[in-house]
């Protein structure tokens, strides 16, 4: 894929990161932070697009003008649903902007819908295991049997090793999807964050819902649709996002530990986690924030360590099976 078709692909994602024009003043720093990391990586100017993105500089027709193979036209598709999906199912603006794009792309609609309906499966997919989807809409913040949200000191249903182990199996799970080329399995790793959060909430009398462990992420710094931009980003510009068959290829390995973001984000959102539902909830948002990006550190010094481990998981994964994936967590 050569540099035009690659801008191309990363112009449609940032219209579609906009498309439903809710993005507040923090979402849109976080995105242009993703859009300045990864100019770095390229030569293409990504401060400058995502600025023609911002003030509408740029047009649907002329971004899928630059693509000229049928495989950089599907893929852009792919990974505008994926980040319109990436904090939730899609709000209507979204759909419609979906459904320019794959007419203007002149995708087939059938084979369009099906890719849509997947990635729409696992957006939708509950983060409490046993519930069927739109089912936790009812269910409240903290459990009626959980102590007051102020108290310290909550003990766990967990141990403390069942819980490391819980959050390095997650890391390394994640870190393997990092490694598979197909974009709902970059898309996969957001929600199997969520159910991590939600598992060790619950460990601890908290019984969370979506929007709970939305607004803890959003607190540590960390974007669902600007996540996605930049892991999906990353693998694009590495050659890796659009190849087929989920092989283990030479490169493979060393573009993960380039980039490093699945590991250890899901490694730090675990355990910061668990010291926030260990101490009821009671840390203010900059001790999270300082939290997060401490053990973030810590856990991108681990990465390498872990890396064969993520390749042998990753050759075990059934990418036809991702939604199954993430219901299980």
């Amino acid at each position: 894929m050569n540099e035009q078709e690659q801008k191309a692909i990363l112009t449609l994602s940032l219209m579609a990161a906009f498309a439903d024009g809710s993005k507040d003043e923090s979402e849109r720093a976080e995105l242009k932070r993703i859009a300045d990391a990864l100019a770095g990586e390229a030569s293409i100017n990504l401060a400058a697009l995502y600025q023609d993105v911002l003030l509408k500089r740029v047009s649907m027709p002329a971004a899928v003008a630059m693509l000229t193979s049928p495989e950089a036209r599907q893929l852009s598709f792919e990974m505008a649903v994926c980040v319109c999906d990436a904090d939730g199912v899609q709000s209507p603006p979204e759909k419609q902007f979906l459904a320019d794009l794959r007419a203007a792309l002149a995708l087939d609609a059938q084979q369009s819908a099906a890719y849509s309906q997947q990635a729409e499966a696992i957006a939708a997919l509950p983060v409490a295991w046993g519930h069927s989807a739109g089912s936790e809409a009812a269910t409240p913040p903290v459990s009626p049997a959980a102590p007051a949200a102020a108290a310290a000191g909550y003990a766990s249903t967990m141990s403390e090793d069942e819980i490391d182990k819980a959050i390095l199996n997650a890391a390394i799970l994640n870190g393997a999807l990092e490694l598979l080329p197909e974009s709902l399995s970059t898309m996969a790793i957001i929600p199997l964050q969520m159910k991590l959060v939600y598992r060790i909430g619950k460990s601890y009398g908290f019984e969370l819902d979506r929007t709970h462990i939305k607004d803890f992420l959003a607190t540590l710094g960390v974007g669902l649709t600007s996540q996605y931009l930049e892991q999906a980003g990353r693998k694009l510009l590495g050659g890796l996002l659009g190849k087929v068959g989920g092989k283990m290829l030479g490169g493979i390995g060393k573009q993960a530990v380039s980039s490093g973001m699945s590991f250890a984000s899901t490694y730090a959102l675990g355990h910061v986690a668990r010291r926030y539902y260990a101490g009821g909830r009671s840390f203010s948002t900059q001790m999270l924030r300082d939290s997060f990006e401490r053990v973030l550190g810590e856990a991108k010094g681990l990465q390498t360590r872990y890396l064969p481990e993520m390749q042998a998981r990753a050759r075990t994964l059934d990418t036809a099976q991702i939604v199954d994936l993430v219901r299980r967590g």
